[in-house]
């Protein structure tokens, strides 16, 4: 379970990031307090049960997804299908999501639940033909398997298509950055917007952590895993994972937040094709 804390931790410094990138480096800490004493409201005919369920699940998938990612040669739980259980708890927080926004009972925070769904249709496809050029290239679902496949050569450099679309999925799966939609300030915050002080921390903390396991299981997919000279392995990549998680979290300073509509376009006649394309340029070669 050190792994799950270590991803933990790496997700308490991505939010310390984020508010240093806009100068105010203790604001996540400064907001947590705030948050967890203010006095808790409820909207009417909200189904507090269903609310609960989404927000309480958000960070649990989070923390499911980390249980297979691996520090170097070793992870939390030793499984043969580590690619396939985390993009299963990535359908979770889809549900979490959503289900935070509809049991408010509010038009905001309904349709902010929705644009992530559509969100989620448009990005899952090329994620997952992301997912599996590197599981093919490996010939295994295991991802210490995949890390270890990429001896003298990072999926990275011969799969970049591949990784672009799974470095963009990560944004999407954290609704972060250009794809903040589901809680975007035109709908004054969206699918979190009538989240009471305690909920609202939860459901941030699981948004943390979806970006920051997403940012770790890019380290043993394309990275080449605790691949690296002089010092050990669990070290190299917990150093990826730093590295991918600080790109992940700058894009939020930088890009502008996309459309829903103008996004599943490109990714229906853009992304799918060329994603598909890479997949087959690996399997010719490994075949």
């Amino acid at each position: 379970m050190v792994e799950v804390l270590v991803l933990g931790v790496l997700a308490v410094g991505a939010a310390s990031l984020n508010a240093a990138f806009a100068g105010r480096p203790a604001e996540p800490f400064h907001e947590v307090v705030r948050l967890l004493t203010l006095q808790r409201r409820v909207t009417a005919r909200a189904d507090l049960l269903l609310a609960r369920i989404g927000v309480i699940s958000l960070p649990v998938a989070a923390a499911l997804a980390a249980l297979v990612v691996p520090f170097g040669d070793r992870a939390a739980v030793d499984t043969s299908i580590g690619v396939v259980w985390f993009n299963a708890m990535e359908v979770v927080a889809w549900a979490s999501v959503w289900l935070a926004g509809w049991g408010a009972n509010s038009a905001y925070a309904l349709v902010g639940g929705y644009r992530f769904i559509a969100q989620g249709l448009a990005y899952e496809l090329p994620h997952m033909f992301a997912l599996i050029t590197a599981a093919l290239a490996a010939h295994s679902l295991d991802l210490r398997a995949i890390g270890e496949a990429q001896d003298g050569l990072w999926y990275a450099v011969w799969m970049p298509v591949a990784f672009a679309v799974y470095l963009m999925s990560a944004l999407a799966m954290a609704f972060w950055g250009p794809f903040g939609h589901p809680v975007g300030d035109d709908l004054a915050g969206g699918a979190a917007l009538e989240l009471p002080g305690p909920d609202r921390v939860l459901f941030l903390a699981g948004r943390y952590g979806l970006l920051t396991v997403s940012a770790a299981v890019a380290v043993p997919l394309f990275l080449g895993g605790g691949d690296g000279p002089l010092l050990p392995g669990w070290l190299w990549s917990g150093v990826k994972a730093c590295a991918v998680l600080a790109l992940l979290v700058w894009t939020r300073q930088r890009l502008p937040v996309l459309r829903m509509d103008r996004f599943m376009t490109v990714a229906w006649t853009v992304l799918i094709p060329a994603t598909l394309l890479q997949m087959l340029v690996v399997g010719i070669v490994v075949v």
